[in-house]
């Protein structure tokens, strides 16, 4: 089912399983449209009911939205339909569509050599039963299953992905946190332009048209050697503030002995620095440097500021291979393994700031600063005055980057990392990576910044083998 797809028919919906056990709130986001939920799907939905997954959560949650909906309904009300509400309408409010139920036997031959297991096949000839029942209106099957999709499509059944979740259409739309200024800029928006200083930084008033597509925290910079390069601090219709950033590639300003490389570096640097800015998203491919900045500004601001009291670290478990099995030991034990990146940026660390400590004692002195947690322990705790780092995001879901993002308290710093093109989560794409719907959801909000880190700083052979393979 697609979001962007605009209807003129009011259509019937069969619902698989698979969807309600991804998004039970399916059942109210299919606008004016009327849902049909075979026997069938409640008797799976029963059998993945059980244990701590998401999808066994899931699974128990869509039984709850639809009991509620069938609570103190006849059969008649059944049979003719239960109304569904859209999401967020209150009571008395008009209902967007119709939900049905299967209630009586609803039989349709399938081919005799047609493959696959029996709910499957089932859902199918309940599709076409439905069609051939009511020829004048269209019924399609929606599914996250692409084989059984597939399936239908040689049967001539109307199937479609469930799409609800897409963040965007397409993930060039995905906001990049900078701006280039062209030639043209100046004399487009420099009309009213203003400058001051204030506590040693300075500041550019500018009013135009393309400050309308600005986003607050962003990076704003001519794309030349040595030029502009600011920071968009308030936006207001027409008119922005910037202030220019600090120059981290200068030896003067590096952060726990590291010092930016290019400029989406450099002005990751000035946000994860930036105590203004509460949540931070980096994206990037393997070797910009998303985790070494992050670490070292955490360090800086734990160690040297006191503006923290110490980093927490935590990542999404899930294998690039297959599962190497249980781990021993405390939590802290068991995640060291998935925390090679950790490690290896620590070891970077500690000799550019061993000095007289030496290279041991230092890399225990950091190591006692940072604290590492695993994801499923993280509900109902607060973090009150943390450097948080959320490692490889791009396998969290939309619900499991909310549930870490409200742990946050009074005094916390976020910062999300990820690569959006490493997914290893079965179900998850792109355009549906919690990484990006975090990404896409903040790019308003005053307190927040992201930038995509382009240029690979971390070997030529890493370079050329993210270009080439």
């Amino acid at each position: 089912m697609s979001r962007k797809t605009p209807r003129t028919q009011k259509l019937l919906y069969v619902l698989d399983t698979n969807v309600l056990m991804h998004d039970p709130a399916c059942l109210f986001r299919f606008q004016e449209h009327d849902l049909f939920v075979p026997m069938i799907v409640l008797e799976e939905l029963d059998n993945n009911k059980r244990g701590h997954s998401e999808v066994a959560r899931n699974a128990r949650q869509a039984s709850r939205f639809m009991e509620e909906l069938v609570q103190g309904a006849s059969r008649e009300q059944i049979e003719h339909g239960l109304a569904l509400p859209a999401v967020g309408n209150g009571h008395g409010k008009k209902a967007c569509g119709r939900l049905f139920f299967q209630t009586r036997t609803i039989s349709y031959e399938l081919p005799r050599d047609l493959p696959g297991n029996v709910p499957d096949n089932t859902i199918l000839a309940t599709v076409l039963a439905l069609q051939s029942n009511d020829p004048d209106r269209t019924v399609a099957l929606v599914s996250k299953d692409i084989n059984l999709r597939v399936k239908a499509a040689t049967l001539g059944i109307q199937a479609e992905d469930y799409q609800d979740d897409q963040v965007l259409d397409d993930l060039a739309l995905l906001v990049t946190g900078q701006s280039v200024l062209d030639d043209g800029f100046w004399e487009r928006n420099g009309g009213e332009l203003t400058s001051w200083q204030e506590d040693g930084r300075t500041y550019y008033k500018i009013t135009g048209p393309d400050v309308e597509k600005w986003f607050p925290n962003q990076l704003a910079h001519d794309a030349k050697q040595d030029g502009l390069e600011a920071i968009v601090r308030h936006i207001d219709n027409n008119t922005a503030t910037m202030e220019l950033l600090i120059n981290y590639r200068s030896a003067h300003h590096s952060v726990w002995g590291i010092n930016a490389r290019n400029r989406e570096q450099n002005f990751a640097l000035n946000m994860l620095m930036d105590p203004s800015i509460d949540f931070i998203t980096l994206l990037g491919n393997a070797g910009t440097g998303k985790t070494l900045l992050t670490l070292a500004a955490g360090l800086a601001q734990v160690m040297d500021e006191k503006r923290y009291q110490e980093i927490i670290m935590t990542r999404a478990t899930v294998p690039m291979g297959e599962d190497i099995g249980f781990l021993p030991g405390t939590e802290e034990e068991k995640m060291v393994p998935w925390m090679g990146a950790l490690m290896d940026n620590l070891e970077v660390l500690s000799s550019a700031e061993g000095g007289s400590w030496g290279r041991a004692a230092t890399n225990d002195l950091l190591r006692s600063r940072i604290k590492i947690h695993s994801m499923n322990f993280m509900r109902g705790r607060t973090f009150l005055n943390k450097f948080v780092i959320i490692d490889e995001a791009q396998n969290l879901t939309s619900k499991q980057m909310k549930a870490l993002i409200t742990r946050a308290g009074p005094g916390t710093k976020m910062v999300v990392l990820g690569n959006v093109s490493q997914i290893d989560t079965p179900y998850l794409t792109e355009t549906t990576s919690g990484l990006t719907y975090v990404v896409d959801r903040f790019k308003d909000w005053q307190h927040s910044g992201h930038i995509t880190l382009r240029s690979g700083e971390r070997s030529r052979l890493a370079d050329y083998a993210a270009l080439a393979l």
